[in-house]
C-alpha cells in the first residue's frame, strides 16, 4: 500500500498474440505458464488481483476476477481504462502478461512512490515503460478523452496528468532486461536463454 492506499494488481492479457502464433500468455516458462509467473510476481505485492482479457475462458484456471475491454479494439490503453473503471481501489498496478523478468521489489517501490501522482512510470533506454506502471483512478477522464478521439497511444495522455518517471537505478532497478517482453517465438527463445543464464549465475 502507498500511504495506506489500496492497490489492485492488474495483468493485461488482451492482445491477440498474432506475432506469436498462439496465446503467448499460456506458453510454458520454467515449468509454469507465462501468465502464472506474472500473477505470482504481482500477487506478492497485493492480494487484490484482476485480469483484463477478451478470452476469459482461456484463463479460468487462474480463478481471477476477469474483465473484458469496456471499449474493444483500442489496445493496451483500453485495458488500463477498463481496470481503472472496474477496480475498487484508487491505484492499479498494471503489468503486461508477456514481461517475465519483472521484479517484485521494483513493483513495491513504484507503489511506495505513487503518493501525489496520477501515474508512476519507469524509464528504460530513454523511453517510458507504460505496461509496467502505476495508474491512479484520476487518470480516467484523460484516458477517456484519448479513446474517444481514437488516439490509442498509452503515453499520449501523460501531459494531462501528474506523472512520476523513475530513472534507471531507482528502487534497486539496474537491469534494463527487466522490461524484456515476448512478442514472437524468437523473443520466447531469447527469454528462455536469459532465464537459463540467470540460473547459471546464481
Amino acid at each position: 500500500m502507498a500511504g495506506g492506499e489500496e492497490v489492485t494488481g492488474v495483468i493485461l492479457a488482451g492482445g491477440m498474440s498474432s506475432r506469436f502464433g498462439s496465446n503467448k500468455a499460456l506458453s510454458r516458462f520454467e515449468g509454469e505458464r507465462l501468465i502464472q509467473r506474472l500473477c505470482n510476481t504481482v500477487g506478492s505485492v497485493t492480494e487484490r488481483m484482476m485480469l483484463i482479457t477478451n478470452t476469459p475462458d482461456d484463463f479460468a484456471f487462474l480463478e481471477l476476477d476477469s474483465r473484458r475491454d469496456l471499449v474493444p479494439r483500442c489496445g493496451p490503453i483500453g485495458g488500463i481504462y477498463t481496470a481503472l473503471n472496474a477496480a475498487n481501489t484508487p491505484l492499479c498496478l498494471c503489468v503486461a502478461c508477456d514481461m517475465p523478468f519483472i521484479r517484485t521489489g521494483f513493483l513495491e517501490y513504484m507503489v511506495e512512490r505513487s503518493s501525489g501522482y496520477d501515474a508512476v512510470v519507469p524509464m528504460n533506454d530513454g523511453r517510458e515503460e507504460p505496461l509496467c506502471a502505476i495508474y491512479r483512478e484520476t487518470c480516467v477522464p484523460a484516458i477517456r478523452r484519448r479513446i474517444q478521439a481514437g488516439k490509442y497511444k498509452i503515453t499520449g495522455f501523460f501531459d494531462e496528468v501528474r506523472v512520476l518517471r523513475l530513472a534507471p537505478g531507482e528502487g534497486g532497478f539496474h537491469d534494463a532486461g527487466m522490461f524484456f517482453n515476448i512478442n514472437n517465438r524468437s523473443d520466447y527463445e531469447e527469454a528462455l536463454k536469459r532465464l537459463k543464464d540467470e540460473r547459471a549465475s546464481e
